[in-house]
């Protein structure tokens, strides 16, 4: 592809800013907003790419994910601003997220310690957690502020902080788990995914780019799972102050 081709695709932006326009739904802005940043960001991070993959120094690789990790971060805290410490609290989850994923890829020799693989497989991991974690904080906060008085009224019967909180919290873990499980259930049915698409349009051979897709999708299960669960327990204690009292005005602007 050329940057002759890549200006012409910009037709697909034109449709959503006729829409916007036509229908007064005053999203043109943002859209060529978003348009522009992504170009900019990925043809940017397209040459730095290719710079660290020239150099292969573990050093350049081990910076692009603490990058990724610190981006991520700064973008989902503002999502969980009630929780005290969600900033560590974030980094701590996309840290461990990022051990497990590279434990079990480069530990058990599934894919070559390269940039080449580590940086976009952590991409994947970095960015489907950071996803979960607003997911799970957009839920959790919205359940504890829509259900304040029944946590109240366990805490005043002598329930723990934990008792009382309980079913906010796994309601709210399965919410934010959800969408992954039911966009692995039509995986090839209804969706063929990017990273195999573009393996084929390569000329991959098609079984090793299904292989492959695999691969991530499983990651991407366990990056949904122990992001939310280790965010949702890190987290709920923090609602709570030293009598063991929920603190209203963290939801309530109180």
């Amino acid at each position: 592809m050329t940057f002759t081709t890549l200006a012409i695709t910009l037709a697909f932006v034109c449709i959503p800013l006729v829409l916007s326009k036509a229908l007064n739904l005053q999203l043109g802005k943002d859209v060529i907003i978003a348009t522009i940043r992504a170009i900019v960001q990925l043809l940017a991070i397209g040459y730095v790419l290719q710079l660290i993959f020239d150099q292969q120094n573990v050093v350049f690789s081990f910076l692009m994910v603490a990058i990724m990790i610190a981006v991520a971060t700064l973008n989902a805290r503002k999502k969980g601003a009630q929780i005290n410490g969600i900033t560590w609290k974030l980094a701590l989850s996309l840290c461990v997220i990022e051990a497990i994923v590279m434990s079990v890829l480069v530990g058990f020799h599934i894919v070559p310690a390269t940039a080449q693989y580590i940086i976009p497989l952590s991409g994947m991991a970095i960015g489907n957690s950071m996803v979960m974690s607003i997911l799970f904080l957009n839920r959790f906060t919205a359940e504890i502020e829509a259900h304040e008085q029944e946590v109240e009224l366990i805490l005043s019967l002598g329930g723990t902080p934990k008792q009382a909180i309980h079913r906010q919290l796994i309601t709210s873990i399965k919410a934010s788990m959800l969408p992954t499980i039911e966009s692995q259930k039509t995986i090839g049915l209804v969706q063929l995914p990017g990273m195999m698409s573009g393996q084929i349009i390569a000329g991959a051979d098609p079984v090793q780019a299904v292989m492959f897709q695999l691969l991530v999708q499983f990651m991407l299960l366990t990056t949904a799972s122990v992001s939310s669960v280790l965010l949702g327990f890190l987290s709920y204690r923090t609602l709570f102050n030293q009598k063991l009292q929920i603190i209203p005005e963290k939801f309530t602007g109180q």
